[in-house]
């Protein structure tokens, strides 16, 4: 994402741990960015986001196995979470509402407060999904960020980062059975498979904290739409500026071995 000021190093760094799966060092410059900057909702949101991740790469839900084509992703046993990390995600995400809420009743285009309730929306409904298996109330949320990040985009138009919302729901809902897309359009949600691709190739390409996971969602994405070519050109990327996870690598491989 482009911003008028510099972005904080510390998020940066955080960020950069987190995709190199290493977890504790994530979070120390999350809470220390928190503790610097205690009025900006994006702290917390980075600790939500920060502690999600590690709960997925616990319960083994990061690799495209998870998500693959052919099995019924509703048939799969839930992940289990942990009850205390799912109150510490909880308590971030309500903080970082709460502050966001308090700049958007002073300035209702605060950017940066748009950008955290769109993620904070992001955020809740990955969760939910994959760990409470509440897919309609994941859809609310889902819409929710939607409309947040349309709000920023409307006012931003280098925010690359909110695209991930856009992305997300529009192949996700683009991706569902004709019948299924019509039952939604009517409670007012709706998808385009493609224009959801494009939108995360944004992201991949000039977004800024969710540029590398909208690489992984991409790549998840090609390889549902038989395309590994593009999921091995995307698994390379990430393996290089990412040396310390070993995902990449791993998924690597199994696309060698698919091709053979």
């Amino acid at each position: 994402m482009v911003v008028a000021a510099p972005s904080p190093g510390s998020l940066d760094r955080g960020f950069q741990l987190l995709y190199n799966l290493d977890f504790a060092r994530a979070q120390e410059q999350f809470v220390s960015y928190q503790q610097q900057h205690a009025a900006d909702p994006m702290g917390p949101v980075a600790e939500a986001a920060g502690l999600l991740f590690s709960e997925l790469s616990r319960a083994g839900v990061l690799g495209t196995r998870f998500f693959d084509r052919d099995s019924s992703f509703r048939s799969r046993p839930l992940p289990k979470s942990d009850p205390a990390l799912r109150d510490r995600f909880n308590s971030a995400l309500q903080r970082a509402e709460v502050l966001s809420r308090q700049h958007l009743a002073s300035d209702p285009n605060d950017r940066g407060a748009l950008l955290a309730m769109t993620l904070v929306n992001g955020l809740r409904a990955d969760y939910i999904s994959l760990f409470e298996n509440r897919y309609g109330a994941a859809l609310h949320y889902t819409r929710d960020a939607t409309s947040y990040a349309r709000r920023l985009l409307a006012i931003c138009g280098d925010c690359y980062d909110a695209h991930i919302a856009t992305g997300i729901s529009g192949y996700l809902i683009g991706s569902m059975s004709a019948p299924m897309r019509w039952i939604l359009r009517m409670g007012g949600f709706s998808g385009d498979k493609q224009q959801g691709m494009t939108e995360l190739r944004l992201v991949s390409d000039r977004g800024h904290y969710l540029a590398p996971y909208a690489r992984i969602l991409l790549a998840i994405a090609e390889i549902r739409e038989r395309n590994p070519t593009a999921a091995r050109q995307l698994f390379s990327q990430l393996r290089d500026e990412f040396p310390r996870n070993p995902l990449f690598t791993q998924e690597l491989a199994r696309l060698d071995a698919a091709a053979h």
